[in-house]
């Protein structure tokens, strides 16, 4: 297949675009850069440096050759930043995804895979299946659930065949790729910033939530496997029009349990600074997988919390500017 990768510079679209290629497939990737990586775009994609709001560029471009298909990765995903600047995330997240979509219908695209997330959901003791409660505590994640509410619309009146992934929190590192952002908030990098002697402290915003040591629980899902699982459900949308799965190990970890295995992984010691909750965190999101498991065969390999958190420690060891 024709690839069109949005945000194929970025952790996960970069990895995805790689995988696609070492499968046969042809890829163009079109990011900005703006939190990308233009050494993280993989040999053999071609590569088109341009903003989604630029509807020039990206019409041009989705009408220059057939694409089979598109997959959305570009997207600002600091929660507790969109509950400072709500409009930004507008803007970026759902106002160009919009264009996005649109655009590529018109083009001819039949299919479509949104990277999505777990944020679409309300906090739950349980874990979450594609059926529970919709919720987002942030406006990230409400940005989300509305471009995935939106392919919904497209699909029925267009016929354009999508899936949504909606995955926890995406972690580890593979050979010459892992996560790096600028400025860094993610928990891990952010440890092993700490453990490089690059940044004084790991934070923890909240202590008091209803968990067993009062910080919040999340699910950690390897990078290898999110991969695995947006090719999966690519493939898929040859036979199905419409695909909505929940990607993750279904183990929860606290932000201290995260915090711990870093510091024994790495053998530093990781002081931790305590803040205030941060408006937008929910208590506890933690995935049931057993849909997409059942339907495409899909099982993570890399459900250890200690081989995730190593795999990202070797990266940043070897890697400690990031890309730079």
């Amino acid at each position: 297949m024709n690839i069109f990768i949005t945000g194929g510079a970025g952790y996960i679209g970069s990895a995805t675009a790689e995988a696609l290629l070492k499968a046969g497939h042809s890829v163009t990737v079109y990011d900005s850069l703006v939190t990308g990586h233009r050494a993280a775009v993989p040999d053999g994609a071609n590569f088109i440096q341009a903003d989604l709001s630029d509807s020039h560029a990206l019409a041009a471009t989705l009408v220059s050759e057939k694409f089979d298909a598109v997959m959305h990765f570009a997207a600002f995903i600091e929660a507790g930043e969109s509950m400072k600047d709500p409009g930004k995330f507008f803007r970026n997240n759902l106002v160009n995804s919009l264009g996005l979509i649109d655009m590529a219908t018109r083009a001819g695209v039949r299919r479509f895979v949104l990277s999505s997330t777990a944020a679409v959901y309300q906090s739950s003791e349980e874990p979450l299946t594609e059926e529970s409660a919709l919720g987002p505590t942030n406006t990230y994640g409400y940005t989300k659930l509305a471009v995935e509410q939106s392919l919904e619309w497209y699909r029925q009146i267009h016929g354009l065949r999508f899936a949504a992934l909606r995955y926890f929190n995406a972690s580890g590192a593979l050979p010459g790729r892992g996560e790096a952002h600028q400025p860094e908030s993610h928990l891990i990098p952010r440890v092993f910033q700490v453990a490089l002697g690059q940044a004084e402290y790991a934070y923890i915003f909240g202590t008091d939530y209803p968990t067993p040591d009062g910080t919040c629980i999340r699910d950690y899902i390897h990078i290898a496997d999110l991969v695995s699982a947006h090719q999966l459900a690519l493939e898929a949308l040859g036979e199905r029009d419409k695909m909505i799965y929940n990607v993750g190990s279904g183990t929860g970890y606290s932000v201290r349990e995260v915090i711990n295995t870093a510091s024994a992984v790495s053998g530093e010691d990781i002081p931790v600074k305590e803040m205030p909750r941060r408006p937008g965190d929910s208590a506890r999101l933690v995935a049931s997988s057993q849909k997409i498991r059942k339907e495409l065969g899909w099982k993570p390999q890399h459900d250890n919390l200690r081989d995730i958190i190593g795999s990202a420690w070797e990266w940043h060891k070897s890697h400690p500017k990031g890309y730079d």
